[in-house]
């Protein structure tokens, strides 16, 4: 696969200084290259952070802004950015009324948010935790902490941004992202492998012709492989996994999100959405 890039091992550094200067009035850099933060923190409310690894654009640093995350902690191309760059990242977004670190349920990233939650203690901020499961193929509903997070994780951190930037204290920002999380599912399916710049060769196989239900995004297995649908079908698929999955009632309201997590064109995206939104 050909790519534009210098050295591959150097791609996510130079992806976030390209990023700073492209959107330097919303973002901007730290002590730490792997941190982001907003360019104008306002000031007395809560922070939030969030972090994960690169390679899904434009989370996790697309989502630092007013209203939005106030930094956000970058890994490897799916890796877990480090218990450091965490630390950093509660250093940076605390303002005295403690921080909300919202994420996904990713082994990597529970096991540093973890550490960087004891050493922040250590240096009095408070940090408190929500972490994204919205993903229904990843593990049964009688099993919803071991769902993965996935593209839930933008309502959680748009419901507790908000939540932040009316003065609302920590406690209410945490209840508030938990109940967006808590009230979103979602389901993936995969039409082709990926290919990490480093490595040069697809890190799963996608047969032509065919795509995979319930793929994650870094190409955990999905629950079936089946023949290539139309955008009316994969719609019809989708929605029909997600639904029954929640306790919905009459009269009660829907929002449709449809993410490519950096990969799928956008043309493709607003297809699916025709198919899906009534």
């Amino acid at each position: 696969m050909q790519r534009i890039l210098n050295n591959p091992d150097d791609i996510v550094d130079e992806m976030l200084k390209g990023f700073v200067k492209a959107h330097g009035d919303i973002v901007a850099a730290t002590e730490n290259p792997r941190v982001l933060r907003g360019a104008k923190l306002a000031a007395g409310h809560v922070g939030i952070v969030t972090g994960g690894g690169s390679g899904h654009k434009p989370a996790f640093v697309g989502y630092v802004g007013r209203n939005l995350c106030d930094a956000a902690a970058v890994g490897e191309i799916f890796s877990s950015p480090t218990a450091a760059a965490f630390l950093d990242a509660f250093r940076t977004a605390d303002q005295g009324r403690g921080v909300a670190c919202l994420y996904g349920n990713y082994s990597g990233d529970n096991m540093n948010v973890k550490m960087a939650v004891k050493m922040a203690r250590k240096e009095g901020i408070t940090v408190k935790t929500v972490v994204a499961n919205d993903d229904v193929a990843s593990a049964p509903k009688d099993q919803a902490q071991k769902r993965r997070g996935v593209a839930g994780e933008v309502l959680m951190w748009k419901a507790g941004g908000a939540k932040a930037a009316s003065g609302a204290s920590l406690d209410e920002v945490i209840a508030a992202a938990q109940k967006a999380i808590d009230h979103t599912r979602s389901i993936g399916i995969g039409l082709t492998p990926c290919t990490l710049p480093a490595v040069g060769h697809p890190n799963f196989e996608i047969k032509d012709g065919t795509m995979e239900v319930g793929i994650g995004h870094h190409g955990e297995p999905g629950i079936e492989v089946c023949p290539l649908e139309t955008a009316a079908q994969m719609a019809k698929r989708m929605v029909g996994a997600v639904v029954p999955d929640y306790p919905f009632g009459a009269g009660d309201e829907t929002a449709v999100l449809v993410s490519g997590l950096g990969a799928t064109p956008v043309m493709e995206l607003y297809v699916l959405y025709n198919e899906i939104s009534l």
